[in-house]
């Protein structure tokens, strides 16, 4: 069951995404937190997690999605992820510290909302904690299978469903990325990912950061870090 159609929207490259006062303020808030690399990313992220909506709820019609939970989780999912980041703490994955910064967010614009309770937060916080979980995030509640949906469909583009017959189009990606240009996505990430094994690489080892560090990061070594050197060592 769409809630959409109770909200205020608008359209951005040919989407229809919700135009509430929240949503709006946690554009302008992440705007003025990030740089135009990560903006442009959260904000394709966004365009492309709603557009996913029909895929993912077809097995639960009558399911109420919120809109407001996919908006803001997608929004908010990357706070952390540049070391020079106010948000990036010396010894969480950027994953934690974006989910505990939004939450922060939440909580100060929400306050005694009682339209926000308490499990609307935590919905957000799971969906970007998981975003690069998949599989976890996918078998969660439909907001946070949608915020994960959308942030991959940025990476892999609208052949993300197999056979390339998604609702997101060529042509809707190719708009939004018109609108909020990729600049060099692929190098930007490597980028951040690699700034993470070098700053806080206790942060990395279990994760698939790490995976950046062992290709890229000289000095970078997992041996005896991994999580199976500790049950290893431990049983």
């Amino acid at each position: 069951m769409s809630l959409l159609s109770s909200l205020p929207t608008r359209e951005v490259a040919g989407i229809t995404i919700p135009d509430t006062a929240l949503v709006n303020k946690t554009i302008a808030y992440v705007r003025d937190q990030v740089d135009d690399f990560t903006y442009n990313h959260v904000m394709r992220s966004f365009l492309f997690a709603i557009t996913f909506v029909p895929i993912v709820t077809a097995s639960a019609p009558d399911y109420p999605i919120d809109y407001e939970v996919i908006a803001i989780s997608t929004l908010l999912h990357d706070l952390a992820w540049a070391v020079s980041s106010d948000k990036c703490t010396p010894d969480k994955r950027f994953e934690v510290d974006s989910a505990n910064a939004a939450r922060a967010f939440l909580v100060t614009e929400t306050g005694n909302d009682a339209s926000w309770p308490n499990h609307r937060v935590q919905v957000v916080w799971d969906a970007i904690a998981l975003h690069t979980t998949n599989s976890i995030a996918m078998h969660k509640q439909p907001e946070v299978m949608l915020a994960h949906i959308g942030i991959s469909a940025d990476f892999i583009g609208p052949n993300i469903i197999p056979g390339g017959n998604g609702p997101l189009t060529p042509e809707m990606f190719n708009d939004a990325v018109s609108l909020f240009p990729r600049q060099n996505f692929k190098e930007g990430v490597r980028d951040l990912m690699c700034d993470l094994c070098k700053t806080k690489p206790q942060t990395t080892y279990d994760n698939f950061v790490g995976e950046y560090g062992d290709k890229y990061v000289e000095g970078y070594d997992r041996t005896g870090k991994k999580v199976i050197d500790f049950l290893e060592t431990a049983i």
